[in-house]
């Protein structure tokens, strides 16, 4: 067998990659609450990390900091190895970050694909009068982004719905398009705000599906938060368990599973 590099891990079976982001003592607060108090963890290349706890744990504050849309008082956000200085939201996508919501944030009135090519933006860089007159550089963007963003939905299975206007879509399919979106802007970190919330069976098994999908052929390192933990305990590499703003697990599903700090606090008292 050959000798995995000295920065990879092994979990389960299954060989990670070395340190994508790490939080490093992370403290957030809001006036006099703290929403986040001396958190640090980190996140491996290719893996699917989740992020539980029970509601007002700061799991989202959290997902808020790594995307940019907070700034902690205190602690540091590490990527690829290089301190994170303070960023707006679009200055961090641009680093390869994307991220989906706990309430959907789609164009009720643009269709599917003119949703989907929103994902793009990033990766656009010809003028205002090129693009009107579709010329030179612009065109060719177009030609490139277009053919990306088709090959996102025919690898979600929405081509059906290319050209329906999202506001008339079901909550599962919603919920599939603005995956589409996030991963047509190639991220190398997709964040994924509770992206089974109000599913049915069969669109939670649809979505996980497709959440291993990406990480399998993609590549794409993934951090989730997510309430099912039957969806966690079957999707993630590892997990990273928040109550009232502190980590109090962080391991293996497994470990998780039987930590009882976190029987206690989240996944109910246990009974022998």
């Amino acid at each position: 067998m050959l000798d995995q590099p000295e920065n990879f891990v092994t979990i389960d079976g299954r060989t990670i990659g070395g340190q994508l982001m790490e939080m490093k003592n992370i403290t957030l607060k809001f006036g006099g609450v703290t929403a986040i108090k001396d958190i640090s963890f980190d996140i491996r290349e290719g893996e699917i990390r989740a992020i539980i706890g029970p509601n007002g744990a700061g799991k989202s504050s959290m997902l808020n900091v790594i995307s940019g849309f907070y700034i902690p008082q205190e602690g540091e956000v590490w990527y690829k190895g290089t301190p994170r200085p303070a960023m707006k939201p679009f200055e961090v996508a641009r680093l390869g970050v994307a991220r989906t919501f706990q309430n959907i944030a789609l164009f009720e009135g643009m269709t599917v694909l003119d949703n989907v090519m929103t994902g793009r933006l990033n990766h656009m860089s010809a003028g205002i009068a090129a693009q009107a007159l579709w010329w030179g550089r612009a065109r060719a963007e177009e030609i490139e982004n277009r053919e990306k963003v088709e090959r996102v939905i025919d690898f979600l299975e929405i081509q059906a719905i290319r050209k329906t206007p999202v506001g008339r879509l079901p909550y599962g399919l919603k919920k599939r398009v603005e995956l589409a979106r996030a991963l047509a802007a190639e991220p190398s970190l997709l964040l994924l705000d509770e992206p089974m919330a109000g599913m049915n069976v069969e669109e939670k098994e649809d979505m996980s599906r497709f959440i291993l999908d990406v990480n399998d052929e993609f590549g794409t390192t993934i951090a989730l938060i997510e309430h099912d933990m039957g969806v966690v305990m079957d999707l993630s590499d590892r997990v990273v368990v928040m109550d009232y703003g502190r980590k109090i697990g962080d391991g293996a599903p497994d470990e998780v599973r039987n930590d009882q700090t976190v029987i206690d606090a989240y996944l109910g008292v246990s009974h022998d």
